[in-house]
Order: structure tokens, then sequence, then C-alpha cells
């Protein structure tokens, strides 16, 4: 048993070099809804990556603009300096290939944001080696995919999902519930926006906003009714 044992991690070192003798890289996803930590999470893996002596680069959506330009900052207002940028595959360009070659970690924050993910997460750690660590949304307020998000669940070497607390009743909140009446599926805000919740809140959250919206339109059918009539009068 010991010497099958030392056969497989033989092999799985020899498969991670690669036939072009360069080391695989691997990739980690951070999942959930908004206000779980992950950007925290991502935060905390990064600066681990740096304190153990690897060249790390943080990248964000330049879609993102709530808090700082050229800053990842966390909803508690922790801070990492960051790449802004509309799509991932510009990043070695504008990084420079030689310190592109010299990166051993890539952080991407938001990354439901980017079109490209899933060809630059096959790239960067499939092929440059690099070890790209991705935190994002799951899932949009109507609890569909988001972005490309679960497209690279299938590329992953680890899979973290993170709960927030429901803002109604304090348990673990799985899903984001939006507050306004805004129907486009990006729409970047903080707390004025969004608010994390448990199931059974998302599903009565939704009933209420249905229900307010019904009530708003037919204070409004009326209003206008009202306005009409007395134009005529």
């Amino acid at each position: 048993m010991a010497s099958f044992k030392q056969s497989i991690s033989l092999s799985t070192s020899s498969d991670r070099a690669g036939l072009t003798g360069r080391a695989s890289g691997e990739v980690h996803v951070i999942v959930g809804p908004m206000f779980a930590g992950k950007t925290t999470a991502l935060l905390r893996r990064m600066k681990s990556e740096g304190s153990n002596g690897r060249n790390v680069a943080m990248i964000k959506s330049s879609k993102d603009t709530r808090y700082a330009i050229d800053s990842i900052v966390t909803h508690d207002g922790a801070k990492f300096p960051c790449w802004a940028l509309p799509n991932l595959l510009s990043f070695r360009e504008k990084y420079g290939d030689e310190a592109y070659e010299k990166l051993d970690v890539i952080g991407i924050d938001e990354a439901q944001f980017f079109e490209d993910l899933y060809d630059f997460c096959c790239k960067a750690a499939d092929h440059d080696g690099k070890t790209v660590v991705v935190a994002g949304l799951d899932g949009d307020y109507l609890r569909r995919s988001f972005g490309s998000v679960l497209d690279i669940i299938p590329l992953a070497d680890t899979v973290t999902k993170l709960t927030a607390r429901c803002e109604l009743c304090g348990k673990r909140a799985f899903f984001t519930l939006r507050k306004t009446e805004e129907k486009k599926t990006e729409l970047i805000g903080g707390a004025d926006v969004y608010m994390p919740v448990c199931r059974q809140h998302y599903v009565n959250g939704h009933v209420v906003i249905e229900a307010a919206r019904s009530v708003l339109e037919s204070r409004k059918v009326k209003s206008d009714s009202f306005l009409e009539a007395a134009l005529f009068v």
C-alpha cells in the first residue's frame, strides 16, 4: 500500500509539471450572496500568499467604481490595490510579459462581470501555471446564474460557498434580494439596493415587492383616470 501511495504521489507531481516543464496552476472559487464576505476571504487569501513570498496581483471589473477605482474595497473598508479592467484577457499585456511571467497568484473580484472568465482561467492555470483565486456572485437577484462564475466550477480545484446573515431574521442567508424595481441584471450597488436573505424571506420579499408594485400601479392608473376625467369637465 505504501509503494502504491508513493507511485501516486510521484505521478501527480509529474503531471503537475506538465509536458512543457512548467508547473500547472490552480483555480479556487469563492461564491455566495452579497455581504457574505467573499471579497474579505479573497483579500485574506491574497495577503497570505504575499506573506509567503509569492508574487500576487488583483483584478476587478472597471464597472465597479463604488468605493475606489484602483483598489478592491470590502464592505467594512479593507483595501487592496488592484487592476481595474473591462476584460481579463487584456491583463497580461497591461501588466507586462516579464512581470506576468514572475506572477504566482492572480485574484479576481466581482468575477460575474467578466465575460471572458472561463477562457482566462483556462489559460492562466492550465498553460501559464498561475494560481487563480476567483470571488463572485453565483446567482443574481432572481437566483439565476450570473455571468460565467458557475461555468468555471468544472475547472476549479476548490469551491467555497459562503453565506451571509438574513437582514430580516438573522438566519443564514443564501440569496440576494433587490430592494428596487430595476429589472436589469447588472445593477451595481450596496446596502441601498440589496440585502442578504434566507429562503423564506427571499420568497416573502418578492411577494411584498410585487404587492407594493401592484398597489403603486393601481394608484397610478386611478390618478391618471382622475386627471383625464378632470380635463374633460
